[in-house]
């Protein structure tokens, strides 16, 4: 059984500081790492994303790619980076006729919206980032890492 292991905390992330949160999380990740990001809707797991593009030097955003699914960026830095937003996966065959799985073996990093979408395809160690809103609006970042 899997068990997470935390890795990092950043209990008050505000737009004028997310920058340099995203720079700190790409100090924790492995070449080719895997980010499933988990939030509710609307506590920023997209702008989370757009940060840590603008950290890898990634000068343009295309945005949530919530109808493509899958964005693809090349960072001078990074390498290949992939962005996910598995929303509108509806069912297994769905998942299937994706080919996700095969995108995945891939070297690359990867960050992932929606990941309990795509949970039987995930790979066995991947990273954890979780967004929680706090009362005053900024929110809660936690980095964990599967072991």
């Amino acid at each position: 059984m899997k068990t997470k292991k935390i890795i990092a905390s950043w209990p008050s992330v505000t737009p004028s500081n997310l920058r340099d949160v995203a720079a700190e999380i790409w100090s924790f990740l492995t070449p080719a790492a895997f980010v499933a990001v988990e939030g509710e809707m609307g506590t920023g797991k997209t702008t989370t994303i757009a940060s840590l593009l603008q950290a890898a030097q990634i000068d343009y955003f295309e945005g949530s790619p919530t109808f493509a699914i899958v964005q693809a960026y090349l960072s001078s830095t990074k390498g290949k980076i992939y962005h996910l937003d598995c929303y509108r996966i509806e069912n297994e065959a769905e998942l299937i006729n994706l080919g996700l799985e095969e995108l995945f073996d891939e070297t690359a990093h990867f960050f992932v919206e929606w990941p309990e979408k795509i949970k039987q395809i995930l790979p066995f160690q991947h990273f954890w980032l979780y967004i929680r809103t706090n009362p005053d609006l900024s929110r809660t970042l936690e980095l964990y890492h599967d072991n």
